[in-house]
């Protein structure tokens, strides 16, 4: 099963999540989730007050013409709770798409039966136990074909595993004992021969578990960037509410010293008041960070905090390994070295032949450069496929030849061909061993191939960076984002790939203890640094790390120590999680510029409306020729509602990123929601206002 399918919504607003967001959005009216968002909470007691003003009117009309009249007081209330709903309906959207991806991974918890071992050792005896009656520590047996019941450690055996419920990946693994790749995770299916484990959770503490709490975001906590923000918008929201409540004194005092006009309504100075606090951020923030920790479940990422995601976006220094990172992680065929009295398109032949059924990134490498070398002819005879398995550690072709006999044609560790050539009568050609040494060195991978009891020579499988690698760090360098590659081969090697790839620097032979150096050494110059691990080896540096990766096929001790857990065990992902979060801060910055100067707008609809009669004057300022003051006040407040509405996708979705330095993001930014946010709203509010003139409405 492709869990990737599942979790990513077709569109952007799924009908599915369309109803209960609706229902949401008024379930959250209650004052104490309003109470949770100061800027909506302003919005949400003006609501409550131009209600309770419009019954009021409806009983004891008001003086002080149209804006006064139930019909304006009951209009502006209207869409005070529509503004308000909509900050709802896009929170609610922003928790249901994670909700959706929640209830795909609950889909995949099943109860089964698991074999409790007697003894913590294959062979002393099982008896069958449900896998919710299991607790930590309990030794169990998990066979072909049956599923692991709960996250644990393989204490013994080998096997293969098919995690493609967790990942979405087809590739089956292997997991062994006392290994790095050790980690099992419930839910996952063991494909070959058996594994001992010990269970190291609890039922309902499980790593799907976890999963599934995250991905829900139910403890979501406001990240430090988000709460700056945050007492920004109620600074804002308090300066505006300090100006609006003086203006009503001030209207008293100009209506008695002038004589002329009336004094200011509270439903207008609400209105004024909701249009000029930064509501348009306000209303979506929310929704933003919601949606950020969602947009890395899409990526198969799960995030353990909205803290994780923001760092990303601020990270300077990238540590990558350099297996499956910055080269593919499987290895590719690059040459054949024949054994003395083979042929190169001998030795070609028979490892295309042996890799006939080998689906795997190597073999199929094998057989290209064969088929490039010439080395292309069909098995003779009846023919079936050796599989790989972990004991043996070699695959290949057996082969009936007329005469009944079969022919054994083989691929794999040079230790595992030697041991089957010499159970045949045969040995490995010295040549060969030195050959394979000389590969080893080089920091490739010495495949041996034999045919029957002969020794044909060796595949020399090599690292290949991988294609577009050098741009992608190109465009991190623009950035300012620093990459260093780290890897075990010795300095001679890594210079070479380091300088193929194009990173900026590079730690050879690197120790568990170097890594952990070298990202104290970093953060002590105020760098923000990421990595991405699997091993046990590198849950130090993980918990070190600003922003930690660890790879789901890797050990529990690397995904304790990580902040982000990729499902795909992709190394490359760092990046895409780099990009995402530096999208989440652009868009939150943009939805911020775009709200404070579109409240230049509003000032121009309502200041002159609500002071006109008193100070003729400041029709000057009606630059947008609305119809009325009414008018005015109504389509600004209506506008606000709006633009909430139509923001929601792009707090949803984010800011799409780009690679380029931060004057020419900050240019970027002023001038399209900068610049945006003055232009709009002098559009929206005039055909509001057109609309509701036309209409004979205000």
């Amino acid at each position: 099963m492709n869990t990737k399918a599942q979790k990513k919504p077709s569109v952007l607003f799924d009908a599915a999540l369309l109803k209960p967001a609706i229902l949401a959005s008024f379930a959250k009216l209650s004052p104490r989730v309003q109470w949770r968002n100061p800027v909506m909470f302003v919005v949400y007691i003006g609501s409550i007050l131009t209600t309770l003003l419009g019954l009021q009117a409806l009983q004891a009309p008001l003086a002080g013409g149209n804006e006064s009249s139930p019909g304006f007081i009951f209009a502006i209330a209207v869409w005070l709770w529509f503004t308000v709903l909509f900050a709802n309906f896009a929170e609610s959207i922003a928790e249901g798409r994670s909700k959706a991806q929640a209830a795909s991974l609950r889909g995949l918890k099943k109860s089964t039966w698991a074999k409790k071992l007697k003894e913590p050792q294959h062979g002393s005896g099982w008896l069958p136990e449900q896998a919710e009656n299991l607790r930590k520590g309990d030794v169990v047996l998990v066979e072909a074909q049956d599923m692991i019941p709960l996250d644990g450690e393989v204490i013994e055996g080998v096997a293969s595993v098919d995690e493609s419920a967790i990942t979405g990946e087809s590739a089956p693994v292997v997991r062994e004992s006392g290994g790095d790749f050790s980690s099992v995770t419930g839910g996952t299916r063991v494909l070959s021969d058996w594994l001992v484990v010990r269970i190291t959770v609890n039922p309902g503490e499980s790593f799907l578990d976890r999963m599934i709490s995250m991905v829900e975001g139910a403890k979501r906590q406001k990240t430090p960037n988000e709460i700056a923000l945050t007492i920004l918008l109620v600074a804002l929201t308090i300066v505006f509410l300090v100006v609006t409540v003086t203006l009503l004194p001030f209207s008293i005092f100009s209506v008695s010293v002038s004589g002329a006009g009336t004094v200011v309504g509270m439903t207008s100075l609400i209105a004024l008041l909701v249009c000029l606090i930064p509501t348009t951020i306000g209303g979506l923030l929310s929704a933003v960070g919601v949606a950020g920790m969602s947009r890395m479940m899409q990526a198969n990422v799960i995030a353990t905090s909205g803290r994780a995601v923001e760092a990303a976006g601020d990270v300077d220094v990238l540590l990558l390994d350099k297996t499956g990172t910055i080269t593919h992680g499987n290895r590719q065929a690059s040459s054949f070295l024949p054994a003395p009295g083979v042929t190169a398109a001998q030795l070609a032949l028979a490892a295309m032949q042996a890799s006939m059924a080998d689906e795997t990134p190597e073999g199929r490498s094998i057989v290209t450069l064969a088929q490039r070398l010439g080395g292309s002819a069909p098995l003779v005879g009846d023919s079936h496929e050796v599989p790989f398995t972990a004991q043996t550690r070699m695959s290949g072709m057996d082969v009936k030849k007329p005469d009944g006999t079969i022919r054994q044609l083989r691929k794999g560790a040079v230790d595992a061909i030697r041991k089957h050539v010499q159970a045949l009568g045969g040995s490995v050609p010295a040549e060969v061993a030195r050959a394979s040494d000389e590969v080893s060195r080089r920091g490739s991978t010495p495949l041996a191939v034999s045919d029957g009891q002969t020794v044909l020579g060796i595949v020399e499988l090599k690292d290949v960076v991988k294609t577009g690698i050098k741009e992608r760090f190109g465009e991190l360098r623009r950035m300012g984002i620093k990459t260093v590659m780290i890897t075990g081969d010795n300095k001679l090697t890594a210079a070479a790939i380091a300088a193929e790839a194009g990173v900026d620097d590079f730690l050879a032979e690197a120790t568990p203890e170097d890594k952990l150096k070298l990202i104290r050494q970093y953060q002590a110059e105020g760098r923000l640094v990421a990595m991405t691990g699997d091993g046990t080896n590198d849950a130090p540096a993980l918990a070190q790390a600003d922003v930690a990766v660890a790879m789901n096929s890797g050990t529990q001790a690397a995904k304790e120590a990580g902040n982000m857990i990729d499902l795909d065990s992709n190394p490359t992902k760092l990046l895409e999680i780099v990009e995402t979060g530096k999208a989440l801060l652009m868009t939150r910055g943009s939805l911020t510029t775009f709200s404070i100067a579109n409240d230049v707008a509003k000032y121009f609809a309502i200041i002159p409306a609500i002071f006109v009669t008193t100070y003729p004057q400041l029709g000057a300022l009606n630059v947008m020729r609305l119809g009325s003051p009414s008018s005015a006040i109504l389509s600004a407040v209506i506008f606000n509602a709006l633009i909430i509405m139509f923001l929601i996708p792009l707090a949803l979705k984010g800011v799409k990123y780009r690679a380029v330095g931060a004057a020419a993001l900050l240019r970027r930014n002023l001038l399209i929601y900068g610049l945006g946010g003055l232009v709009v709203p002098f559009i929206g509010i005039k055909a509001i206002d057109l609309l509701l003139v036309a209409l004979g409405l205000a």
